[in-house]
């Protein structure tokens, strides 16, 4: 593979491809040379074929997808939304999506970890805000942020000196625009102590794996004790983190039975629930359908298991 291509691969240690249950395939991001930065951006060709998966599947990654053409319609965590463009589709860690329908998708995508925006507790909390829609209709911003990426792509190019400060903060120009879109006039909030905790804390949730956690251990994780979590994560969401866990609880097993085949008892415990009874009670409460009835009305997308990475080069094994 071209030393200079943009596109993420797939890592060899065994860490890094998917579980071998038929859960849904997890994308990892690792960029090639020169870069060395947890950052790529190109278009839907220079990422890679499965920046257009049409099948469900999650990223350990951020992605931002600027879409300037295309038909289809994005699905986030089973919600569809017919592609418009231009327009915006953010996706975080954790999250489900693939394309439906996808045609001659055109436009820009931007991968990055975590890492890569130095924990700025106001960036990782306003994409949060900006995944939980579909798509972000740019409308009089389309111009600004289009010209934006074309930028950002032109200094990831080109390896200027002192082009990783530049992109992390054209990253975080664009994160702006993108709320400005959302909400015209609306300054960005200022994130407070609870909101950094409560923001931490969703994150860590929302990951793959992390509704097996329990409030208890999140707390650990989050070097705080559980009363100290408790009071602050409700002082800025309103919901205790308990209440937040089951919430998460209910959309993983939401995603998982409407996109995989996993029987009810294998998504009880990636849900976190170790007895099925509980979980079939539970799921009822929170949906007024069993877990069964759920996967019967939806219209289920399932994974193509032979593809267990975000990109292969098209001239890769």
């Amino acid at each position: 593979m071209d030393a200079r291509r943009t596109t993420p691969t797939t890592p060899a240690p065994p860490t890094a491809t998917p579980r071998a249950a038929p859960d849904l395939p997890l994308h990892r991001l690792q960029v090639p040379l020169p870069h060395l930065l947890p950052f790529a951006i190109g278009s839907f060709d220079t990422i890679g074929p499965l920046s257009r998966a049409g099948f469900p599947h999650r990223h350990s990654f951020y992605e931002i997808v600027h879409v300037t053409g295309g038909r289809g319609a994005h699905v986030l965590d089973l919600v569809h939304r017919p592609l418009a463009p231009p327009q915006l589709c953010v996706i975080t860690p954790g999250q489900v999506h693939h394309w439906a329908d996808g045609d001659e998708l055109a436009g820009r995508v931007v991968l990055f970890n975590e890492d890569f925006l130095l924990g700025d507790p106001q960036d990782l909390a306003a994409l949060r805000a900006l995944a939980s829609r579909p798509a972000i209709d740019l409308g009089e911003h389309a111009g600004t942020v289009g010209a934006l990426l074309a930028d950002m792509e032109h200094e990831y190019r080109t390896l200027a000196p002192g082009y990783q400060g530049v992109l992390r903060a054209s990253l975080h120009i664009l994160i702006v625009r993108a709320l400005r879109a959302c909400a015209p006039g609306e300054p960005p909030a200022v994130a407070s102590r609870p909101a950094e905790l409560a923001a931490a804390f969703t994150r860590l949730i929302a990951r793959p794996g992390g509704v097996r956690h329990s409030v208890a251990s999140t707390a650990h994780e989050l070097g705080v004790s559980p009363g100290h979590l408790q009071s602050l994560v409700k002082q800025a969401t309103g919901h205790t983190p308990g209440g937040l866990i089951r919430r998460q609880q209910t959309l993983e097993a939401k995603r998982l039975l409407a996109c995989t085949d996993l029987t009810i008892s294998q998504v009880a415990r990636e849900a976190g629930f170790a007895d099925p009874a509980y979980f079939c009670r539970f799921f009822r409460r929170e949906t007024g359908m069993t877990p069964g009835e759920f996967r019967s009305r939806v219209d289920g997308n399932h994974h193509d298991p032979r593809i267990m990475s975000i990109a292969v080069a098209p001239d890769g094994p």
